[in-house]
C-alpha cells in the first residue's frame, strides 16, 4: 500500500529541491489548477503569469499613489513659495494681518480666513485684528499645541465670521513666536465643506503655516 505524503511534505521537498521541474519539465502540461480569476482548470504556468500580472497590477496602484502624492506635495509647495512671497511684499506692519489672510485665501482657496492678535503694540489697540479676544478664546489657545481641525459646533473664534452660521469644518491654528513661548494670536481657517477640515487629518502642513504667520506677525508685538 502505498504511504500518503501529507502537503508539507511535499512543500519542504519542493523548496529543497528547486531545480525539480527543472529536472521534470516534463510533468508541467500535465499539471493543471482552478483559476479564481477565469473561474475554470488552467495550467501552472497560467496561474503563474495570473499571479504575477496581479502583483504587478497591486505594484502598478502603489506607484501611482505615490506620483500623485508627489504632485500634491509639488503643488503644496509652491502654494507656500506663493504665500511666503505675498508676506515678504508686505512692508507696512499694520497691513500684515490683512495680506497674511487675503492672501491665504487666494492661494489656497481657503473659503473664510481670519485671525485675532494680543499682547501687541498700543497703536494696534483699536485695529481689526484686535479686537472681541476674551480671556476665554486666550486660555483655550494656550493648551493649543498643534493646528485643531474638526466641526465648528461651539467654537468662540466663530463670531469673528460675518458668516458664522455658513461654517461647517474649522481650523485653529495658534500664532506664537516658538514651540515653548506663550500663544499671541489665533489664525481661524473656516469652510461651508464639513470634510474640508477634518479631526483626523494630518496637521504638519497647517502648523507650518502657523509658524510662517507667527515669523510675519511678531513684528506686531509689544517690544520688551
Amino acid at each position: 500500500m502505498t504511504q500518503a505524503i501529507d502537503q508539507d511534505t511535499v512543500i519542504q521537498y519542493l523548496l529543497d529541491n528547486p531545480d525539480f521541474f527543472q529536472k521534470n519539465a516534463g510533468i508541467l502540461p500535465e499539471m493543471h489548477l482552478t483559476s479564481p480569476i477565469l473561474g475554470k482548470t488552467v495550467s501552472l504556468h497560467e496561474r503563474q503569469m495570473e499571479v504575477m500580472r496581479g502583483k504587478y497590477k497591486t505594484l502598478e496602484l502603489q506607484l501611482s499613489k505615490l506620483m500623485h502624492t508627489a504632485q500634491d506635495n509639488k503643488a503644496l509647495a509652491e502654494k507656500m513659495l506663493d504665500w511666503t512671497q505675498a508676506l515678504l511684499k508686505e512692508k507696512n506692519d499694520v497691513d500684515m494681518p490683512q495680506t497674511l489672510v487675503m492672501s491665504l485665501k487666494s492661494v489656497f482657496a481657503v473659503p473664510d480666513v481670519t485671525l485675532r492678535l494680543w499682547n501687541v503694540r498700543e497703536e494696534y489697540s483699536m485695529a481689526w485684528f484686535t479686537q472681541s479676544v476674551t480671556e476665554d478664546i486666550r486660555n483655550a489657545v494656550k493648551t493649543l499645541k498643534t493646528p485643531y481641525c474638526g466641526k465648528s459646533d461651539n467654537i468662540e473664534a466663530l463670531t469673528w465670521f460675518t458668516n458664522m452660521a455658513a461654517i461647517r469644518s474649522t481650523a485653529l491654528i495658534p500664532i506664537r513666536e516658538n514651540t515653548d513661548s506663550e500663544a499671541f494670536g489665533l489664525l481661524v481657517l473656516g469652510s461651508p465643506d464639513k470634510a474640508r477640515f477634518q479631526e483626523d487629518m494630518a496637521t504638519d502642513f497647517l502648523t507650518d503655516i502657523g509658524k510662517m504667520a507667527s515669523a510675519a506677525l511678531g513684528r506686531l508685538l509689544t517690544i520688551g
